[in-house]
């Protein structure tokens, strides 16, 4: 059986190393729509065309179940990849309500990290305003943090300073809880743990994501687990230097070697 991954680029091969280690006897297939990246600045109806066209690549090589690894991609596309697909499609989004759920006792704040984009989706405003019933979430916007991750800038000074300057408006001693509502965010998990106050917990959507990838193969009754896997990358581009890029990220994310 083969499972395929989806994103804008690299961002969403945080969640595919998820699956590596959660499912390891499956294979993959992973997607980067590289002709579009990033999809933060661009419009809903323009990004929503670019991921109908790019599963459309990916459908051709026969996969059995399909994730879209990107939270932008979801709100904006995966109710009509539904339609158009039989197979199971497992979407993201920001992880908001463990994270709300988390620090309900608390008195702390939850602060939600995403693109522009995403945080402007309808289904993101759906979202908070059926968890946050006590009015604790507070969004921002990081686009560049995209670039950055595409880029490979790992930067320690750098992304530090960057984080701290988005950071300073807010009292961090108001917060619980971080959310990394980008897949491209996790990349930076560990600096911005080692910058942020110790009461400070990150999540991401990645766990989750897999947990109901293999609830859904079960359910289908396709978890085969077979496989050995395998990592087949492509890009919507046919760049091969992307493709090395890819590789690259990924090796970095299993040996957690990526700041410099």
């Amino acid at each position: 059986m083969t499972i395929g991954f989806f994103d804008s680029g690299l961002g969403g091969l945080t969640v595919l190393s998820e699956a590596l280690r959660k499912l390891p006897h499956e294979d993959y297939i992973y997607m980067a729509d590289t002709l579009h990246v990033p999809y933060g600045p661009k419009s809903k109806d323009d990004v929503q065309s670019y991921i109908l066209e790019a599963i459309e690549m990916l459908m051709q090589y026969h996969i059995d179940a399909l994730v879209i690894a990107c939270n932008t991609a979801t709100s904006i596309a995966v109710a009509e990849l539904r339609d158009m697909y039989a197979i199971p499609i497992i979407g993201m989004e920001p992880a908001v309500k463990p994270a709300v759920e988390m620090n309900r006792a608390t008195g702390k704040r939850v602060l939600v990290l995403a693109t522009q984009l995403t945080l402007q989706q309808e289904k993101y405003y759906a979202l908070v305003s059926r968890v946050d019933e006590q009015g604790i979430v507070d969004s921002l916007p990081l686009p560049e943090l995209v670039q950055f991750c595409e880029a490979l800038q790992f930067d320690k000074r750098m992304i530090t300073e960057y984080f701290r300057s988005k950071l300073a408006p807010y009292n961090l001693n108001d917060y619980g809880i971080v959310v990394l509502g980008c897949t491209h965010y996790p990349f930076y998990a560990d600096l911005l743990r080692e910058m942020l106050p110790p009461h400070i917990g990150i999540v991401d959507g990645s766990a989750g994501t897999v947990r109901r990838l293999a609830a859904m193969l079960h359910r289908y009754g396709i978890a085969e687990s077979q496989g050995n896997g395998s990592v087949k990358l492509l890009c919507t581009s046919g760049d091969q230097a992307y493709v090395n890029k890819m590789r690259t990220a990924l090796d970095l994310l299993a040996g957690n070697t990526i700041y410099t």
